[in-house]
């Protein structure tokens, strides 16, 4: 057996302001997405599929969700001579004696696990964001060109490319990618719509002065400080389009929205034809019964994983395993976390509820109309009691654990309960 030429490494340690309180006590890459999985499944289900079985996960914020899901790495079929997926979490040492300052940061205190493996291409990741890619036609383009540096962009709407690290691209091959000729990290007016998707391979020689100026510099991004020194110092750096589906999901409405993607008859992302893999033995996934539907049951146009019970009406969600809708309830446009319990006559509309919630009789969360485009998620933190007959207004945010005592009838559209 070949030993392999790629490390990949994934920046997963991260929490994101803007999911909340899904990532109150999880990273982002840790949020369990479509009813099954998590969101780093993607990465890991990528580099699977790519042929690439040498894998570090860069850790920091709250890890021990994340650690607990990758297991061993078997789920991915990362466990042999050559496979393996590495936990690299921060370490007091000699010199290095603080938490990752920021991804480039990261990747620099662990470049002696770099070293040892001496890799001939690093491909450095972002762990929260959902698409399907063969890396291997990344790096081939990367080889082809001889680049220093290839980053892969795909294009998004030119008003929200402000969000991003955007690049201008030269005609070298129109279809597959080109130099890049300048980048800008979250520019205030952009003038391109190509934006970075986190996905970046390097000659590692490259990748070692790079990071070594910047450590130099104090200063701990790729996009906004490394990308730019080494376009300043006429380094070859690349740019390969991407031209499938990339869901950021940075913000709750964007979450969602990936989450409804999953549905419909030809759905956008399709888990099946993604080849998509998850760790089936957390939270004891495999070992649930399958679903019970009772005599009243209506379920249309969603997902429902075993161990679900389904008493009452779930239109257009996805159920983690372990839910249960009681009779007389409906839960419409939603995402319920695993071992959520509805109650009888309840009604959830466009509400994302983390684990372990309970909802009494007759509770309302979510506009009392209907359901559109510009409606606000209604978003439950994880392990609480909703008393029966509450009404939780459009768009309010309930924090993890809220005492029972401090409860009101009526929550309010866009309130925060604490």
């Amino acid at each position: 057996m070949l030993k392999p030429s790629t490390l990949a490494m994934i920046l997963a340690g991260g929490r994101v302001d803007e999911l909340d309180v899904l990532t109150y006590y999880r990273p982002k890459s840790a949020v369990p997405f479509g009813g099954v999985g998590r969101v780093i499944d993607f990465s890991l289900s990528n580099l699977m599929n790519s042929g690439i079985e040498q894998i570090a996960l860069l850790s920091q914020y709250r890890s021990y969700s994340l650690i607990n899901h990758i297991g061993t790495g078997a789920a991915w079929d990362m466990t042999g001579r050559y496979r393996h997926v590495s936990i690299l979490p921060p370490f007091l040492g000699t010199e290095d004696a603080d938490w990752y300052q920021g991804p480039a940061d990261a990747v620099y205190k662990n470049l002696d696990y770099i070293h040892y493996h001496d890799p001939e291409e690093i491909l450095i990741l972002s762990g929260d964001h959902i698409y399907k890619m063969d890396y291997q036609e990344l790096i081939a383009y990367h080889t082809a060109k001889d680049a220093d540096l290839t980053v892969a962009f795909t294009r998004v709407p030119l008003a929200e490319a402000h969000r991003f690290g955007v690049a201008s691209l030269d005609e070298e091959d129109a279809q597959l990618g080109g130099r890049v000729t300048a980048y800008w990290e979250k520019p205030a007016a952009p003038q391109t719509d190509w934006a970075s998707m986190t996905v970046l391979c390097f000659k590692p020689k490259v990748l070692y002065r790079a990071l070594a100026h910047n450590h130099a510099g104090a200063s701990y991004h790729f996009g906004k400080d490394i990308i730019p020194w080494l376009l300043a110092e006429n380094y070859r750096v690349y740019g390969y389009k991407f031209s499938g589906y990339w869901g950021y999901t940075r913000t709750i409405n964007e979450y969602w929205q990936s989450n409804m993607d999953m549905l419909g008859d030809t759905p956008t992302i399709d888990l099946e034809k993604w080849l998509f893999r998850t760790n089936l033995e957390h939270r004891h996934i495999r070992d649930n019964q399958p679903v019970l539907m009772g005599e009243e049951a209506v379920i249309h146009n969603s997902l429902v994983y075993n161990g679900c019970k389904i008493g009452g009406t779930v239109r257009n969600s996805i159920l983690f395993p372990g839910v249960t809708v009681k009779k007389g309830a409906v839960v419409e446009n939603s995402i319920l976390f695993f071992s959520n319990v509805v109650g009888e006559n309840c009604r959830l509309q466009k509400v994302v509820s983390d684990v372990n919630n309970t909802f009494g009789e007759h509770v309302r969360l979510g506009p009392e109309g209907g359901c559109g485009p510009e409606t606000a998620v209604t978003l439950i933190g994880w392990n609480n009691f909703i008393p029966a007959r509450t009404v939780v207004g459009e768009g309010a945010t309930i924090y993890p654990q809220v005492a029972a005592e401090t409860w009101p009838a009526r929550v309010a559209a866009g309130e925060v309960l604490r």
